[in-house]
């Protein structure tokens, strides 16, 4: 059952981008209209489950919110400097790793040889069918146009995104927490941060608004994921909420029209296969 529920982020997290492709908006509008969202979701979580917020739950939850926005607010900047071809990979290749070094090494969640070979095994085929999947056809022009925009600066964005998203998961587990109480002020310190770095950048308007949707799925995503790191642990927990790569992509080019080479074609197949083993390796460590 904590398999399953782990697999809801993915889908979640996984549709975001192709529901905010649809909805329009850039992406300071995009991240302030998903954390409105998300403050919503979570009022309604807090109204429904009856939750207690100590001061002390308040505080760990705020930071770790705060923490989402600057890792959002980096990854944007890391697609900006270095396209989002080499961006979005990259980013989410230091993700799995710092979750994974923390879950399995500082929270001991990996006991054994066995648990060691299977999960780096398994965060091996995650990192690489990320690659994959957003790799561009060297023959086709668009890598070298569209790949290194800046790569020094994209390079400092992917790790300050990497920080602020890993203390975002991390934080929380240090704290062991009840999920249901973390979520408001999360919510919260999402909301504030986000307001921050789109400061005098964005004004409510429609795409903002639209957008507000995507922090509903946003929320569904982020409560059964951090229901899922309780249960399971954080090195698995998020390496299975970022399997969500395979709908984003398969969407962008199914839904959203997103043009393709064929040897892309082949590079997205063989990407979603090996994120795919990435997964049924978790699960199998798992059990």
């Amino acid at each position: 059952m904590a398999v399953l529920i782990a697999l809801v982020p993915m889908i979640a997290w996984g549709s975001i981008g192709l529901v905010s492709g649809k909805l329009g908006g850039d992406a300071n509008q995009q991240t302030l209209g998903m954390t409105i969202g998300a403050f919503v979701f979570a009022i309604a979580v807090f109204f429904i489950s009856g939750v207690t917020v100590s001061p002390w739950i308040f505080l760990v939850g705020f930071l770790s919110g705060a923490f989402w926005s600057a890792g959002q607010n980096g990854q944007f900047h890391a697609m900006k400097y270095m396209g989002i071809s080499v961006g979005l990979p990259v980013s989410t290749g230091f993700q799995l790793i710092l979750n994974t070094i923390a879950g399995a090494v500082f929270f001991g969640e990996w006991r054994g040889s066995r648990d060691y070979i299977l999960g780096l095994s398994a965060l091996a085929l995650l990192i690489f069918g990320a690659y994959l999947t957003a790799r561009k056809d060297d023959d086709s022009g668009v890598a070298t146009s569209d790949g290194m925009l800046n790569f020094g600066r994209g390079i400092r964005a992917v790790i300050f995104s990497t920080i602020g998203f890993g203390a975002y998961t991390i934080v929380i587990t240090w704290a062991h927490l009840d999920p249901l109480a973390i979520v408001l002020p999360q919510s919260c310190g999402m909301l504030i941060g986000a307001s921050f770095f789109a400061f005098k950048k964005v004004k409510i308007d429609r795409f903002v608004a639209r957008n507000i949707l995507t922090g509903l799925l946003w929320g569904v995503g982020n409560i059964c994921m951090l229901l899922t790191v309780r249960s399971i642990g954080l090195a698995i927990g998020f390496s299975l909420s970022q399997m969500g790569i395979i709908i984003s992509t398969l969407g962008g080019i199914f839904l959203l029209g997103e043009r393709k080479t064929k040897k892309e074609m082949v590079y997205v197949i063989c990407g979603c296969l090996a994120i795919i083993l990435g997964g049924v390796l978790l699960g199998v460590m798992k059990a």
